[in-house]
């Protein structure tokens, strides 16, 4: 029984209480400045008591520079006004107050924060301060400003696909439909017609059944190789398609354009620059055939510069 009575009166001494405890003002600050969060406490005529390391790290001040000085010694006149404002606000109507603001730093930095504030009473209930925390979100503003400026580009790029004359449809790394244009399900038939109606831009469909297999591969296969383009003609209803394949987002997201070459307009457009295409790739080919004969090369130039200049002009009336 004494043992007892020793030990609980080892535990419940002043001294041996007090050492390291709560109640121990240096336990309060290292306490507050554990925390990573900005903390600080003033009095109601604005003078700061007390604050944490995170709160020194956000100000670029140190607690000799703040403590026992006022706003307006601590912060530039106008955030000063403003933190004096609310403080009288908060104190006016004791309450839990949280508000954002621009916090503009001595070092020309800007931080959007959201201040939460509560009053602290004594044990009589009288206010004698405010205690508050600074949560810095510009990282999340700056986020969110990027997902909205994304979000208008999406919705720019769907009007923009929607109103163009080729098929258009985009598929990500799941092989699912991310958006598709009306153009694309009249190619690909009455069936994915009738689906669009349905589902516009037929968003989260399975791209698997709704385009030809060869097309299907062409998709699947860029999408993990990450190469950045893939084409060919291929005949599909009784059309004869020309199908692109491109890269939009590396091994996440492709876009497929299917052109109707049966379109009396499109038929010409392409076998004009087809042929552009051959006749300078056979103008490549006999340069370098002209390189390798050494002692003709003279007058075999004078004849290619002849027949270039041709297809120059040519293609400038046709252009």
């Amino acid at each position: 029984m004494e043992k007892i009575r020793q030990a609980l009166t080892m535990i419940y001494d002043k001294k041996s209480f007090l050492a390291g405890n709560i109640e121990d003002p240096e336990i309060h600050q290292k306490i507050i400045d554990a925390l990573p969060v900005p903390i600080f406490y003033r009095n109601t005529n604005g003078m700061y008591q007390m604050c944490n390391a995170a709160h020194e790290k956000f100000t670029g001040k140190a607690k000799v520079d703040i403590i026992g000085k006022s706003v307006y010694e601590v912060h530039s006149k106008d955030m000063a006004d403003m933190y004096s404002h609310q403080d009288k606000e908060l104190i006016s109507n004791p309450d839990v107050q949280v508000y954002n603001t621009l916090v503009k730093q001595s070092d020309g930095s800007k931080h959007y924060v959201i201040i939460n504030k509560a009053v602290i009473r004594d044990n009589e209930g009288k206010i004698i301060g405010i205690v508050g925390s600074i949560n810095d979100v510009t990282e999340l503003k700056k986020t969110e400003q990027r997902l909205e400026k994304a979000q208008e580009s999406m919705e720019v790029s769907s009007q923009m696909i929607h109103k163009i004359s080729s098929g258009i449809v985009m598929v990500d790394r799941n092989l699912k439909i991310v958006d598709s244009n009306e153009s694309f399900a009249r190619l690909m038939g009455t069936e994915t017609s009738e689906l669009y109606e349905t589902i516009p831009g037929l968003k989260g469909a399975n791209v698997h059944g709704l385009v030809p297999e060869v097309v299907y591969k062409m998709i699947s296969n860029l999408l993990t190789s990450g190469e950045e383009k893939v084409e060919r003609d291929l005949k599909f209803h009784n059309k004869l398609l020309h199908v692109s394949v491109l890269t939009l987002y590396k091994n996440h997201v492709v876009g497929a354009v299917f052109r109707d070459m049966s379109a009396p307009m499109l038929v010409q457009d392409e076998i004009i620059n087809r042929a552009r295409r051959i006749n300078k790739k056979s103008i490549e080919t006999v340069q370098k055939v002209a390189f390798l004969l050494g002692e003709n090369a003279a007058e075999t130039e004078e004849l290619l510069n002849s027949i270039i200049e041709t297809y120059r002009y040519g293609d400038e009336d046709n252009a």
